[in-house]
């Protein structure tokens, strides 16, 4: 149950939070400027049924300067031709089903044209919006929505380029963060699972939720390569870069691929056959931990320390008379923390906000 600290808490984080106000200023924008385009339509030109200057204006605003100038062009002319569409099906075959049945076959086979494939819907709403809100036989109608359209045009890109226009390297750059931390998470979560003898956690469902938010990451961090695009935004010192997000995540990656390993590593070869060494449980499940807290807090330092023990703990079972059967999962976890390590240490240094070398809490390791 949701308290009113916690509600307040919450409150604070979104009025806090600047991503959360580019969405919100971007849906405003998209308001005022399908408001500002009907009444240019309706008041200052006083054209008759002005319902297209809004609806241009909805198409052109985007996320990205880039995407309302290449996208909301391929919608305008889906919009144009649903007009045209519309006039010329209510001269020649007026309102009835079978012009309507006529007017959509033929706005989705113009919609499958490769350059506006994805606005064949575009061109069929228009057309059914025109044809069935009232056409005329006389060619200034068709002028009259065809400025209606323009109106709506004009608006959105102005209101878009013009009004601070959206840059999404924030968004992209958090996201990334999240999915570190989700990785630092499930390594954290391992360990502990391990220190209280749960040898069969859900590691596998958690890195799948990992996964995800890797993806969610990759999709954020494509959106604000193209957001930069045509951006008179793009050179302002105030804009965080992300020109190193594509190998962060390729490292995030890469290590959630380790992560999923040791999770195998650990549920079918060595918690199966109850084989583990005590010694080695104890140090390699504090390394462990270790990695996954330096991951969570970024902390290149620590985590470079941890791959010198790591090398120490294979060195020290390499001298000892482990049957040779134990190798394949004791190198094998080794091999893919160590990775982790390396890869993350990577990340952790290119961390502007990366947090000080501290105690690790609970655990005595400095």
């Amino acid at each position: 149950m949701y308290t009113y600290a916690h509600l307040r808490g919450r409150v604070s984080d979104v009025v806090r939070d600047p991503i959360a106000w580019t969405e919100a200023l971007q849906i405003v924008k998209t308001v005022v400027a399908a408001v500002v385009a009907w009444v240019i339509a309706a008041e200052v030109f006083a054209l008759p049924q002005p319902f297209l200057a809004p609806w241009a204006a909805l198409l052109v605003v985007h996320a990205t300067v880039y995407r309302t100038l290449w996208k909301g062009t391929r919608q305008v002319v889906a919009t144009v031709l649903g007009v045209v569409l519309a006039w010329v099906t209510g001269q020649t075959l007026g309102l009835d089903p079978v012009a309507l049945a006529v007017m959509l076959l033929a706005a989705f086979v113009i919609g499958n044209v490769r350059w506006i494939r994805e606005e064949a819907t575009t061109v069929a709403a228009t057309a059914l919006i025109v044809l069935t809100t009232g056409f005329s036989d006389e060619s200034r109608m068709l002028i009259g929505r065809l400025f209606d359209t323009g109106i709506g045009v004009g608006v959105g890109l102005v209101v878009n380029f013009l009004v601070w226009p959206p840059l999404r390297d924030r968004a992209a750059t958090r996201a990334v963060a999240g999915a570190g931390t989700l990785l630092g998470d499930l390594l954290s979560q391992m360990a502990t699972d391990l220190r209280q003898g749960d040898d069969d956690g859900d590691w596998i469902g958690s890195s799948e939720r990992c996964d995800e938010a890797v993806d969610e990451a990759w999709a954020l961090a494509r959106q604000s390569r193209e957001s930069g695009r045509l951006n008179p935004r793009r050179n302002s010192p105030l804009v965080r870069k992300s020109d190193g997000i594509a190998d962060t995540l390729t490292r995030t990656e890469q290590s959630l691929a380790e992560a999923r390993s040791m999770a195998r590593t650990l549920g079918h070869s060595i918690t199966d056959t109850n084989e583990w060494d005590d010694d080695f449980r104890e140090r390699w499940t504090a390394l462990l931990q270790e990695v996954g807290w330096a991951i969570q807090h970024p902390d290149a330092r620590r985590l470079g320390e941890v791959r010198t023990k790591l090398v120490a703990l294979a060195t020290d079972y390499s001298t000892e008379d482990l049957p040779s059967k134990h190798w394949p999962e004791y190198g094998g976890l080794i091999l893919n923390l160590r990775n982790i390590a390396t890869s993350m240490d990577h990340v952790a240094s290119s961390d502007p906000q990366r947090a000080p070398s501290r105690d690790l809490p609970g655990t005595g390791i400095g």
